[in-house]
């Protein structure tokens, strides 16, 4: 696949200076398939089956995780989880379905039973969205030859489990998650409830495989795949979890150049959206999918509008700060190149040619960045980054150059001066050099300009660096809450409304100046107001300059902090802190993606 990428790279490159081609599909360094989205932490993840190059059948053998906060720029999280994971299983890693509960998440999947030859629903578990996973039972926890689990948790925490083809079944699970009361269950399948299909006796009805069963405003939902073999996506609802059934129609109809499909719905960040998978790549097809999504609006109704596949994909939601580290692999386009782990865990952007390239969208540079720093590897001569601007042959604002490293996993840090980066632009890191594989990427950064970022440390990259507690509490990075990088700043332990974290300015303001500051915050429990705050002490006093409005903030996702205020004192200054309060309360916080400019 990865030839027929770059081809038609080069050729866009050539004709479109400013591609109108976007971000549909999702992944571009493998074929992926049968999406299954989770919000966790204000992140959205997508867990997805993987087509093996040039395949002729379903030839899958492992699962990939990739997550997004603003459904543009996508991090490639590897291979949490293979057939290898399941000790009784002989082949075909399809599609699955994760869901959490309890700190734990659980990643129901059909695969082949060796013992019998049937297919047979086997349980990963881990402690993180994004692995590893392990075996859960050591055994199929149902079995009865047929695929495509999906789990449902409702209101009162009875969860579901549903799957099948060619029939619709459902068990109720235990809150252990990897056990079940009772039997299976047969949903009857009405033409009623999954509507009327012509010509084929042995199957009356629309419904196929991949049931996609979740709830939404006291309504519950079945997203399904119909008519093989060339499928389309239809629905029908249901006052209950376990039905009656309605069917209420198409969703998206047959299209894409594969001939099955297979539907995720969430919703995150206040937006609706709907996954699938369809043959969009180069060398793609029905056995050699690839995920994409759409945003949509339901009806007032709770119907769900006909929707189209397209280049485009959503809105992307928000900006990209380059001014914290940024993973290689987080990209909405990545161009001839592949993904491969580190030797410290992590994952690479590796197998670079002359010419490959990543997209980022939407990135922030606001004033301007004065620097660009890379870390990076070669096993040959190495090569050069290419920092363009609007696309990859966009305005050239640096390059770095590397030049062998001794080894494919032997790191260096580069630096090279930018200019012209300024404002809101698409990023374009385009690889260049002699023939053959160049460098391998692991990270990326931006400097800003002398009128910059105020603050140190202020994506919490470096754990805690920088940063102290104004009053009473406890800092910490956190690496499971994040909002772009790796870590986010946490404190817990606050005593009073005005503890929270922060840092010394001492020195860095100038008398009568006026700042902006931007601060993202999450709120560990609680709905909390926050602000930011500068306390400035002189010789005789300190002064309160309230920097942000006192804004509500909590669990449920990121909530920016940003306003602009004049800093001004009279007499000598002994003391700048900036920090982070609460109006009223002492709930723990995230913090992430800090400035003050």
């Amino acid at each position: 696949m990865r030839a027929a990428v770059a081809a038609v790279a080069a050729v866009l490159a050539t004709f479109l200076p400013a591609p109108a081609r976007a971000d549909n599909p999702i992944v571009q360094t493998v074929y992926t398939a049968d999406p299954a989205p989770l919000v966790h932490n204000g992140r959205l993840y997508v867990y997805t089956g993987h087509d093996e190059d040039g395949s002729t059948y379903f030839t899958m053998r492992d699962w990939r995780v990739y997550s997004t906060t603003d459904m543009a720029n996508w991090t490639d999280h590897g291979s949490p989880m293979s057939l290898a994971t399941f000790s009784w299983a002989s082949a075909d890693a399809w599609a699955g379905h994760v869901t959490e509960r309890n700190g734990r998440f659980y990643w129901y999947v059909p695969v082949k039973n060796r013992a019998t030859g049937r297919m047979a629903i086997g349980v990963g578990v881990s402690s993180s969205p994004t692995g590893p996973f392990t075996d859960a039972i050591g055994r199929p926890l149902v079995e009865n030859g047929e695929i495509d689990p999906n789990v449902l948790i409702d209101d009162n925490g009875q969860a579901y489990l549903y799957w099948g083809n060619p029939n619709l079944w459902y068990v109720r699970l235990n809150t252990d998650m990897i056990s079940y009361s009772g039997s299976p269950t047969q949903i009857p399948l009405t033409t009623a409830g999954y509507g009327t299909r012509t010509g084929n006796p042995n199957r009356p009805t629309l419904y196929e495989e991949a049931p996609w069963v979740f709830k939404r405003n006291g309504l519950y939902y079945n997203v399904f795949a119909a008519e093989c073999c060339s499928e389309y996506i239809a629905y029908s609802t249901a006052p209950g979890p376990t039905g009656p059934w309605t069917y209420r129609g198409t969703i998206m109809p047959r299209q894409g150049g594969s001939f099955t499909n297979h539907a995720g719905v969430v919703d995150f960040n206040g937006g609706s959206y709907f996954f699938y998978h369809n043959g969009a790549l180069p060398g793609g097809g029905g056995f050699t999918r690839s995920v994409a999504v759409e945003r949509f609006t339901y009806g007032s109704d709770g119907t769900i509008p006909a929707i189209t596949m397209t280049t485009a994909g959503p809105p992307q939601a928000g900006t990209l700060n380059p001014y914290v580290r940024q993973e290689a692999e987080t990209t909405a386009w990545a161009a001839g190149v592949e993904t491969e782990p580190t030797s410290g865990g992590g994952i690479t952007i590796a197998n670079t040619d002359n010419g490959d390239y990543l997209k980022i969208k939407g990135v922030g540079f606001g004033t301007g960045a004065t620097s660009f720093q890379a870390r990076v590897a070669s096993g040959t001569s190495g090569g050069r980054i290419e920092i363009r601007l609007g696309s990859p042959t966009g305005t050239l604002a640096g390059t770095c150059t590397t030049g062998g490293t001794g080894g494919w996993q032997n790191w260096t840090t580069i630096t090279c001066p930018i200019t012209g980066a300024t404002g809101t632009q698409d990023l374009y890191l385009r690889f260049a050099g002699g023939t053959g594989y160049l460098l391998n990427l692991d990270w990326w950064q931006f400097s800003a300009s002398g009128d910059g970022n105020l603050l140190v440390n202020s994506g919490a990259e470096n754990g805690t660096d920088g940063w102290q507690v104004f009053g009473a509490g406890s800092l910490s990075a956190s690496t499971s809450v994040v909002r772009s990088g790796t870590r986010s700043l946490a404190i817990s332990g606050r005593t009073a409304a005005w503890n929270g974290p922060a840092q010394d300015l001492t020195g860095r303001l100038t008398n009568g100046a006026t700042y902006r500051t931007n601060m993202w915050v999450r709120s560990q429990s609680g709905t909390p107001s926050a602000k930011v705050t500068l306390a400035v002490t002189t010789a005789t006093t300190t002064g309160y300059v309230q920097l942000t409005p006192a804004t509500t903030v909590s669990t449920g996702g990121w909530t920016l902090l940003t306003g602009s205020a004049t800093v001004a004192w009279t007499g000598a200054l002994s003391r700048a802190a900036l920090y982070v309060e609460t109006t009223a309360g002492t709930d723990g916080l995230y913090l992430d993606d800090a400035s003050l400019q």
